[in-house]
């Protein structure tokens, strides 16, 4: 049983959904790389509009269809398993922003998986 209660760490990644990693999806990258290191989960989330640096406009609407959809991935664990990743995003994020905020986890609960 894997438990993770108490003082951590939110890690939010700010990319586009065209973003690669050595030609794969960058999300999919991190998510991937995040989970050899044993972090506790994360998840991706699609955003339906959105812009960053460039100031380019991305969006869903009908209109304006785009492949470059606004992606943040949340990633929460302990200080220091969130400590140890941050020279790994460093590494993959090229474009984007990384921003960490202190949580109180109050539960994390689950079986360790079998794969």
């Amino acid at each position: 049983m894997t438990r993770l209660e108490g003082d951590g760490k939110l890690v939010r990644i700010f990319i586009g959904e065209s973003d690669t990693w050595h030609g794969k999806p960058l999300y999919q990258a991190i998510v991937r790389r995040i989970r050899e290191e044993g972090i506790a989960g994360a998840t991706v989330l699609r955003g339906i509009e959105g812009f960053g640096a460039s100031s380019r406009l991305h969006t869903s609407r009908v209109l304006r269809l785009s492949e470059d959809l606004p992606l943040v991935i949340e990633i929460v664990d302990s200080d220091e398993r969130i400590e140890r990743l941050l020279p790994i995003l460093d590494e993959m994020v090229v474009e984007g922003m990384v921003t960490i905020e202190k949580v109180q986890i109050l539960a994390y609960r689950g079986a360790k998986p079998s794969d």
